[in-house]
This record gives structure tokens, C-alpha cells and sequence, in this order.
């Protein structure tokens, strides 16, 4: 058979392994924070914009209102989140990261950079997988199959 596909060849499978792996490894590294991976990149975005409608934040990481309503609800149960109408306007969700979130705020970063030196990666060796990542996405993200 000419052009045979073989799985173990197969770049999407490489990338399905790898995530496979990166949500185990993030899961156990993120357990003692009582975080889920998908809560770690919102925190992540707060952090880094400290205030951001849902509609923001979804652009940001990625997620639908769909997906980040319950996780934003957990994330304010677990005093992660403050969530509050904007003065302009009483539609639009404005998120904080709470007091208690902002002294975790370290203490996170110092565990998960700990956990991610077990990939014994080199800055060089880190910022090229992230860079090469970065350009596959964007590349899948501008092809459009027309059926």
C-alpha cells in the first residue's frame, strides 16, 4: 500500500500523547492548590491582567461563556475569584482574582516552575517547543475546509 499512515508517525497522535501527559502532569502538580488546569490558565490571565469581563477572558484562554460560567463559579466557591457587574454597565462581568488569590499568587508560580524543571528543558529547548507550538496553531487555525 502505497503512503501508508502509520500511527506511531503521526504528528496529531505525537501531540495527543503529549497533552495526554501535560494534563496528567498538570493535574498532580496543580492538586495542592485545588486547581484544574483549565482554572489555572484563568488564573493565569487574571494575574497577569488583574481585571477582565468574561467576554475578555474567553478571547484570552480561549473558552466560550458556555465553558467558563461554571469554572468561574467554582473558582469564586474556592475564593479564587471575585466576580462583580461593571459600573458602565450592569451586563458585563468584571473579574478580580480576591485577596487570597493575589497572596497564592507566588507560591503557585515557585510549585508549578518546580514541577516544570522535572522536564529537565533548557530555557533555549523550552522557548523553541513554546515558540514551535505557537506557529503550528496558528497555522491549523487558519486552514478552513471547505465540505
Amino acid at each position: 500500500m502505497d503512503n501508508e499512515i502509520i500511527l506511531g508517525e503521526q504528528l496529531c497522535f505525537s501531540i495527543y500523547q503529549a497533552d495526554k501527559f501535560f494534563k496528567r502532569f498538570y493535574s498532580k502538580a496543580l492538586e495542592p492548590f485545588n486547581l484544574t488546569y483549565a482554572q489555572y490558565i484563568v488564573m493565569l490571565a487574571l494575574y497577569e491582567h488583574e481585571s477582565m469581563s468574561v467576554k475578555e477572558l474567553g478571547e484570552n484562554v480561549g473558552l466560550d461563556s458556555g465553558t467558563l460560567t461554571p469554572l468561574l463559579r467554582r473558582l469564586e466557591k474556592l475564593d479564587w475569584v471575585k466576580r462583580r457587574h461593571s459600573a458602565e454597565d450592569e451586563r458585563r462581568l468584571v473579574l478580580t482574582p480576591t485577596d487570597s488569590a493575589v497572596e497564592k499568587r507566588q507560591e503557585l508560580y515557585d510549585h508549578l516552575n518546580f514541577c516544570l524543571s522535572k522536564l529537565d528543558l533548557t530555557p533555549e529547548q523550552y522557548k523553541t517547543l513554546r515558540e514551535t507550538m505557537t506557529q503550528l496553531g496558528s497555522k491549523l487555525s487558519s486552514i478552513s475546509f471547505e465540505i
